[in-house]
């Protein structure tokens, strides 16, 4: 098998390659630094190379976990953290002070225990609140689908590199979107799991109060349930513990669902949806009524009465404020203004005027909101929706600029209307590249479902995946 046809595989493929000695962990990993070293000098996707350690690693006596030698990137922020590598957030002041990690996440204890093999880190926008990844300390992270459009964000990097076969899977986050924000915009499979489902340990037992999920993106169905099956679990002291699963999702991976009855939602409280956006959303329903779903356009009335504004942005701004404050003690310096884009010195200034009251009114509000939320799925299986109203913006669309404060930040919200409720609430969500504008960009579908259902939405994104298959296209940056 070539070069070509193995970084084609998903990460389960080429786990298969080396479990029966058709290719080994060194080759394999070989073969995903050989790909970085073409394409990221264009895509600009990883920003902390771990080559050689990578390469003793997989010439050594790798752990006999699911996925062993297979190559995996992290993000460069949350709980993608590995004691003694770098950890930079995005942020000029952590690269220029050399910030490094003084812990490893259980995320990534449980990774390595799989046979996974880190060969690098990957590029985020500056503390991570973007939905795009255009960080001034490393520059825009390019979308191999179209080089001028933003490949998304936080996670804009991990997605840039799978969708351009640097490697098959990457670690990911989400607090407002973050992994299927991105999943959209370079045609890939981005879930979003429960509130609780993956731990955020041992450095945080939650993050943005609960809006942060952690997990990845990948290139097929399966291997998001084994990833799943990999990470999926309560370590001690977690604060927020979800029903277990059943049985293993990859055992999910290969049953399709009972009938399941699916709400449809098209609109957006914020503004107009892209036709291109629409139509992903109607052939997916359609799909979904052949296979035997019923599918009726219904939504909660919570997703469309409102902006979540008022209960998210105090949450979002004061924990970022606490991140902030946290950096200076590990750097051993104050941070200004001048060491962040206009936008974020403006949120960071935000979140440290609101109160302990404040905070905790925003709190209650989202607890509010997520029982609303929660209402509707009692007799809803899934909701569909687009992923974004929009299809991949041009870079430089979402970032920062002076004189225009928080222009950025609410452009980036407009993008979060279908993906942000969700965080919420902390039910999981999927991302799914079901369609393709007529130009080339990936368009993505959201499924949602009630809390600690994955299996659910493993299983009908299988069916999916099976009858608008997606694994046979390619970004234009390949070729």
């Amino acid at each position: 098998m070539n070069s070509t046809s193995v970084l084609e595989l998903d990460a389960t493929g080429q786990a298969e390659l080396v479990r029966n000695g058709e290719l080994s962990a060194a080759e394999l990993v070989d073969l995903s630094i050989a790909q970085i070293e073409k394409w990221n000098p264009q895509v600009n996707a990883v920003i902390h190379e771990h080559f050689e350690r990578a390469r003793r690693e997989a010439a050594g006596t790798l752990p006999d976990g699911p996925f062993r030698g297979v190559p995996i990137l992290l993000k460069d922020l949350g709980a993608g953290h590995a004691e003694g590598d770098p950890l930079h957030w995005g942020t000029r002041f952590l690269k220029e002070a050399g910030h490094r990690a003084t812990s490893t996440s259980y995320l990534v204890a449980k990774l390595r225990a799989a046979g996974f093999v880190v060969v690098g880190r990957t590029n985020v926008p500056e503390l991570g609140i973007w939905l795009t990844t255009e960080p001034p300390a490393y520059g825009p992270t390019r979308n191999p689908w179209n080089l001028e459009r933003s490949s998304g964000g936080s996670s804009g990097g991990a997605a840039a590199a799978v969708a351009a076969r640097m490697t098959a899977v990457a670690h990911a986050g989400d607090g407002g979107g973050s992994i299927r924000n991105p999943a959209s915009q370079c045609g890939l499979v981005g879930l979003k799991p429960s509130r609780g489902r993956v731990s955020l340990g041992p450095e945080w037992g939650d993050m943005w109060a609960g809006l942060i999920s952690e997990f990845a993106v990948t290139r097929s169905v399966r291997d998001t349930a084994g990833l799943l099956d990999v990470l999926a679990g309560p370590m001690p002291g977690d604060p927020h513990l979800v029903q277990r699963q059943s049985r293993p999702y990859c055992m999910e991976a290969e049953a399709w669902p009972d009938p399941l009855r699916v709400g449809v939602l098209k609109r957006s409280a914020r503004g107009p949806v892209h036709a291109d956006c629409l139509a992903a959303v109607e052939a997916a329903a359609r799909k979904l009524e052949e296979l035997g779903h019923s599918v009726e356009e219904a939504h909660p009335t919570a997703l469309t009465d409102g902006t979540i504004d008022p209960i998210a942005t105090p949450v979002i701004v004061a924990c970022t404020a606490l991140s902030v404050q946290q950096f200076e003690k590990a750097i051993g310096r104050p941070i200004g203004p001048d060491d962040l884009d206009p936008d974020n010195w403006t949120a960071i200034e935000m979140g440290r005027a609101v109160t302990g009251v404040q905070l905790a009114e925003a709190i209650e509000g989202v607890h509010r909101y997520s029982r609303r939320i929660g209402a509707w799925f009692e007799k809803y299986d899934l909701l569909l929706t687009p992923t974004l109203p929009e299809p991949p913006p041009p870079l430089g669309d979402l970032v920062s600029r002076p004189g225009q404060p928080l222009e950025g930040f609410l452009r980036s919200a407009e993008l979060t209307t279908f993906l942000a409720p969700f965080n919420l609430t902390g039910q999981p969500a999927i991302s799914l590249p079901l369609h393709w504008s007529a130009d080339g960009l990936p368009i993505g579908v959201q499924l949602v479902a009630g809390m600690g259902a994955e299996d659910t939405l493993i299983r009908v994104s299988v069916q999916l995946e099976e009858m608008m298959p997606w694994d046979g296209r390619k970004p234009a940056v390949l070729g």
